[in-house]
């Protein structure tokens, strides 16, 4: 089963220095049918106004992922951290016990956008951790590069969830195959361009909750960015 939802209806927050598309109920929205996929709570697409941000604000028991699209965030926490991320990179907070952070934009002058992702953990009660991956975008080309895994390495953050997420830059005319294993679940966001998935078409801002099916053909109508995440 492939259930688009088309970008137009994903829910809107305009708050001037914020402008964030969201595809599960959140802050002010609430939709009892639209609280989850498996582990995942939280895809926001989210720009913002040079120099303005999330203030310092309390997380527990969350696996927090951001993806930064364009320009950069500055991230700052009470563990210490404090670190820009920038375009071509990935952040993971865990926030366990409780973490208190804040995010803003890096820049006085540039908006910046980023995905903010946010899943259940594995197990309640985790120690606090952060971290940041840079990938290397020449292997997005053509290929699935997972930068979020259960294990991590140098350029692919770790997750406490059995989860991997990857991102791929697809040229029009090509296709990729992903194997989705049995009880598995795969989300599908289009970042830029326009694909098929085993035959249902997404474009720019769209996504998927794909179940139930074991072998996914991604073609790409056009150039494409996407992100992919296999989940239980």
């Amino acid at each position: 089963m492939i259930q688009i939802y088309a970008a137009e209806n994903r829910y809107q927050v305009n708050l001037g220095w914020l402008q964030s598309r969201l595809s599960f109920s959140f802050g002010e929205y609430y939709d009892p049918n639209n609280t989850d996929f498996g582990v995942m709570r939280v895809c926001n697409d989210d720009a913002v106004a040079p120099g303005r941000g999330f203030g310092a604000h309390p997380h527990s028991d969350m696996e927090i992922v951001t993806i930064v699209l364009e320009g950069a965030v500055q991230h700052s926490d009470n563990l210490g951290n404090s670190e820009i991320t920038s375009a071509g990179e990935v952040q993971r907070m865990s926030a366990g016990t409780g973490i208190v952070h804040a995010e803003f934009n890096a820049s006085k002058t540039e908006s910046t956008r980023f995905l903010q992702l946010w899943f259940e953990p594995r197990e309640l009660g985790l120690f606090p951790t952060y971290e940041t991956r840079r990938y290397d975008a020449e292997q997005l080309r053509n290929a699935l590069l997972p930068v979020v895994t259960p294990e991590g390495s140098e350029k692919a953050a770790m997750i406490n969830q059995d989860l991997t997420l990857y991102l791929s830059r697809l040229d029009q005319g090509r296709t990729l195959p992903f194997e989705q294993a049995e009880g598995r679940r795969v989300f599908m966001f289009v970042i830029e361009g326009r694909v098929t998935v085993s035959g249902k078409q997404l474009k720019t801002g769209d996504t998927a909750r794909i179940e139930s099916e074991s072998n996914l053909i991604v073609e790409a109508e056009e150039d494409a960015f996407f992100m992919l995440i296999d989940l239980p």
